[in-house]
């Protein structure tokens, strides 16, 4: 049969216009003329899985719910006693001033990271200041972690189970039985809800989750508003402290206490290079952009649920805001509102867990095993070390029944380390480097350095005389 095709000649070839640079730049894949095409020439490794745009990473929203649950944790039930201390104006200035100076050492640190191409918080501190430092950051980033997610443990028991303090949730709903056992609620919690989470090998993984727990602060902070407001209303609400009390002794020992709890309200420094590491096109600017939203969300939430709260429980406010919604708050659906705080925080607490977590289980990884493949590129070395890092901090949440004291200590050592004294000297260091520090930066530098000391100072010795005086 006759055919309207012609054969095509063997010296001759096709090149197929493609409009995806990513695939252009691949020129071995043009024959040269008078050279025969063969496969084999192709070189399948230098292809791309997915030709265009690279969407691999987290987006900006994810990257500022992740870096939020970082920064609202627990600590947010801390903050209206704070107001009880410090009044409400110069209390909601402070929380303010503080969030202000977290983000300039976040992006500090973020500069300084990019600048010696570190990709953790040990590397840039070790690029400023030496191995021994490094270690040393090391160190403070597994004592505060592995604290605050040993007191995330104990809340979650004693809100669900009860405590001398707190009578659980589940002794209220359905009367004593199984439930009443503290041990054996935060092991099911730990294995259905926790470890599942915990085994994500990226934070970008807890976008959706780190949503959640905003939302569920945001929660919170709504119900502690419309309580306070109804209240207000009614003229069931006291006049409230503007200013610090310096009438007494206690009075200032209650200011020395509250300083570090002010200062440790924004510490998220540890999970900052992970987070930046899996941005989606990451830069400087971007990840500044990203810090900045998540400071001013912060400073919103941290503002509102202090004052809300203080508003609400006044000279009664605890030092645990938890434990005043125990009681009847006074108004209609009392009971109700009171399961909606309780139960939502134990679930805000389940969800920040595993991001506090993850930067808990780098961390090791990286003293344990350095030089070894990222845990990325280990999936059996990440989940070996999320079972025994877990393991162990259960059994931290269930033969230590109360550590708030303790710490109490690392909050005024571990936590103000990481937030403000190694971020200053990595910037005073290494500002000598490169474009420099300008000097408003460089002020900003050794006012968190001697800020960090006093704190430091002021918490330790203070906790010290706290308990000295306890005990006489």
């Amino acid at each position: 049969m006759d055919s309207n095709y012609s054969a095509v000649s063997k010296e001759s070839f096709v090149e197929l216009q493609v409009k995806d640079d990513n695939f252009r730049d691949n020129e071995h894949l043009k024959p040269n003329s008078g050279d025969d095409f063969e496969a084999d020439d192709i070189d399948l490794d230098d292809l791309p899985l997915i030709f265009g745009e690279n969407k691999s990473g987290s987006g900006e929203h994810g990257a500022v719910f992740n870096l939020t649950t970082t920064i609202i944790g627990a600590g947010i039930m801390a903050l209206p006693a704070t107001m009880k201390v410090l009044g409400l104006v110069v209390g909601v200035i402070l929380i303010f001033l503080m969030g202000v100076l977290s983000e300039i050492s976040v992006e500090l640190l973020v500069r300084f990271s990019v600048q010696c191409k570190a990709s953790s918080y040990g590397e840039v501190v070790e690029a400023a200041l030496g191995k021994t430092a490094k270690i040393l950051s090391e160190i403070c980033i597994i004592v505060n972690n592995a604290g605050v997610l040993v007191v995330y443990l104990i809340i979650i028991g004693d809100v669900l189970s009860g405590s001398i303090r707190h009578t659980g949730v589940f002794d209220q709903w359905l009367g004593h039985g199984v439930w009443d056992h503290r041990k054996l609620v935060v092991l099911i919690i730990l294995v259905i809800f926790l470890a599942p989470l915990c085994a994500m090998d990226k934070i970008d993984s807890l976008s959706l989750s780190s949503a959640a727990s905003v939302a569920l602060a945001v929660v919170f902070v709504v119900v502690a508003f419309t309580i306070a407001f109804i209240k207000l209303v009614e003229g069931k609400i006291e006049s409230p402290r503007m200013t610090p009390d310096f009438g007494s002794k206690q009075a200032i020992l209650d200011l020395l206490v509250v300083i570090p709890i002010m200062s440790n309200a924004y510490v998220c420094h540890f999970n900052v290079q992970p987070i930046y590491n899996e941005l989606e096109g990451r830069s400087p600017q971007k990840m500044n952009r990203v810090s900045r939203i998540t400071s001013a969300i912060c400073v919103l939430v941290y503002a509102s649920t202090a004052v809300a709260g203080y508003l609400l429980f006044g000279k009664d406010t605890e030092s645990d805001i938890l434990t005043n919604f125990d009681k009847d708050l006074g108004i209609r659906f009392s009971t109700a509102l009171n399961y909606i705080v309780r139960v939502g925080y134990v679930f805000h607490l389940v969800l920040v867990f595993p991001v506090i977590h993850f930067s808990l289980r780098q961390t090791v990884d990286a003293l344990l095993f350095e030089g070894s493949a990222p845990l990325t590129e280990s999936r059996k070395r990440c989940l070996a070390l999320t079972a025994v890092l877990l393991a162990l901090l259960y059994f931290g949440s269930t033969m230590i029944p109360n550590i708030w004291t303790a710490f109490k200590f690392t909050g005024a050592t571990t936590a103000v380390s990481l937030g403000y004294t190694f971020p200053s000297l990595i910037a005073l260091r290494l500002g000598k480097q490169g474009s420099g520090l300008s000097m408003r930066e460089k002020i900003l530098s050794w006012f968190m350095l001697i800020l960090a000391i006093v704190v430091s100072i002021v918490g330790v010795g203070g906790n010290i005389y706290s308990m000295s005086s306890e005990s006489d």
